[in-house]
């Protein structure tokens, strides 16, 4: 439509059932547009919950792991890891001291680095193993796995 005065631009809404929404305030003149803004708000909140659905959450799970773990427990253990860290999950390994095993930390940084050797190859530690209280933690996060798309070259043969 123009550049319009507001009272025109005002008028011009009232008389068509519109809005009259300033959309860019800060050019020279302000933009604005005509429209039912009940129905415009309304189709941003429907954008917004799309995209929230669609949406990957950051989803941070918790394997607790214990300093005198045995070995196959450990390696059904580090199954687990593996499939949550493939399927996009963050994981955090957690070994939990009991009583007297505290005064041992070193076993359960042990337990961290074998788990984070055997998952290396899909997911990267995020930090070093963190102390607080009685657990030693340690953060995971899944490599990304997404290949380039690979293009068909299509081979012509020729007929002889």
């Amino acid at each position: 439509m123009g550049v319009l005065p507001l009272q025109r631009a005002l008028q011009l809404a009232q008389e068509h059932g519109l809005d009259l929404v300033e959309v860019s305030p800060a050019e020279a003149p302000p933009v604005c547009r005509l429209l039912d803004y009940g129905r415009y708000k309304y189709e941003q909140a429907k954008k917004e919950r799309k995209l929230k659905r669609s949406q990957k959450v950051g989803l941070l799970k918790e394997v607790r792991l214990r300093p005198k773990i045995e070995e196959h427990d450990l390696q059904a253990k580090i199954r687990t890891t593996r499939k949550l860290l493939e399927e996009g999950s963050k994981i955090r390994l957690v070994v939990r001291f009991r009583g007297r095993e505290i005064i041992y930390p070193e076993l359960g940084r042990q337990v961290l680095k074998k788990v984070s050797e055997a998952v290396k190859e899909v997911a990267v530690a995020s930090d070093q193993p963190a102390k607080d209280r009685r657990n030693i933690a340690l953060t995971l996060s899944p490599i990304s796995t997404k290949r380039p798309k690979e293009t068909k070259i299509s081979a012509k043969t020729e007929n002889s």
